[in-house]
Protein backbone atom coordinates (compact mmCIF):
# COMPACT_ATOMS: atom_id res chain seq x y z
CA UNK A 1 0.00 0.00 0.00
CA UNK A 2 0.78 3.81 -0.83
CA UNK A 3 3.39 5.27 2.23
CA UNK A 4 3.84 1.30 3.96
CA UNK A 5 7.22 -0.67 3.26
CA UNK A 6 7.02 -4.17 3.90
CA UNK A 7 10.01 -5.96 6.01
CA UNK A 8 9.12 -9.64 4.13
CA UNK A 9 9.47 -10.76 7.51
CA UNK A 10 5.91 -12.52 7.79
CA UNK A 11 5.21 -14.97 5.00
CA UNK A 12 2.92 -18.16 5.01
CA UNK A 13 1.27 -20.76 2.94
CA UNK A 14 -1.79 -22.67 4.24
CA UNK A 15 -1.54 -26.52 3.34
CA UNK A 16 -4.27 -29.16 2.58
CA UNK A 17 -3.74 -30.99 6.06
CA UNK A 18 -2.05 -31.83 9.18
CA UNK A 19 -0.09 -34.70 7.39
CA UNK A 20 0.59 -31.98 4.42
CA UNK A 21 1.96 -29.75 6.95
CA UNK A 22 3.96 -32.12 8.65
CA UNK A 23 5.39 -33.67 5.23
CA UNK A 24 6.55 -30.08 4.24
CA UNK A 25 8.05 -29.36 7.13
CA UNK A 26 9.96 -31.96 7.48
CA UNK A 27 10.98 -32.07 3.34
CA UNK A 28 11.81 -27.91 3.02
CA UNK A 29 14.04 -28.48 6.88
CA UNK A 30 15.65 -32.02 5.72
CA UNK A 31 16.43 -29.59 2.20
CA UNK A 32 17.81 -26.67 3.67
CA UNK A 33 14.93 -24.53 3.93
CA UNK A 34 14.29 -23.50 7.28
CA UNK A 35 10.18 -23.53 8.18
CA UNK A 36 8.18 -23.68 10.75
CA UNK A 37 4.75 -24.27 11.91
CA UNK A 38 2.45 -21.24 12.52
CA UNK A 39 2.29 -20.99 15.96
CA UNK A 40 1.43 -24.12 19.19
CA UNK A 41 -2.18 -23.02 20.92
CA UNK A 42 -1.94 -22.27 24.05
CA UNK A 43 -4.53 -24.99 25.20
CA UNK A 44 -2.89 -27.83 23.47
CA UNK A 45 0.55 -27.15 25.60
CA UNK A 46 0.83 -28.75 28.86
CA UNK A 47 0.61 -26.39 31.09
CA UNK A 48 -2.79 -25.41 29.88
CA UNK A 49 -4.09 -28.43 28.93
CA UNK A 50 -7.12 -28.68 31.65
CA UNK A 51 -7.64 -25.07 31.32
CA UNK A 52 -11.44 -24.27 29.60
CA UNK A 53 -11.40 -23.38 26.18
CA UNK A 54 -14.42 -23.22 23.45
CA UNK A 55 -13.80 -25.61 20.42
CA UNK A 56 -11.27 -22.88 18.58
CA UNK A 57 -12.16 -24.53 15.84
CA UNK A 58 -11.10 -22.27 12.99
CA UNK A 59 -8.04 -21.89 15.10
CA UNK A 60 -7.31 -25.31 15.08
CA UNK A 61 -7.83 -25.46 11.26
CA UNK A 62 -5.09 -22.48 10.76
CA UNK A 63 -2.50 -24.08 13.37
CA UNK A 64 -2.91 -27.62 11.50
CA UNK A 65 -2.16 -26.08 8.18
CA UNK A 66 -0.40 -22.83 8.27
CA UNK A 67 3.86 -23.16 7.72
CA UNK A 68 5.85 -20.24 7.96
CA UNK A 69 8.49 -19.96 4.97
CA UNK A 70 11.93 -17.67 4.40
CA UNK A 71 11.51 -14.59 3.11
CA UNK A 72 14.65 -14.88 0.99
CA UNK A 73 17.59 -17.57 0.49
CA UNK A 74 20.65 -16.34 3.03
Amino acid sequence: PENCHSNFWFNSVILGDKATQLEFLEYTNDHGIMTRPIWELMNRLKMFENCETDSLENTCWFSDRVVNIPSGVK
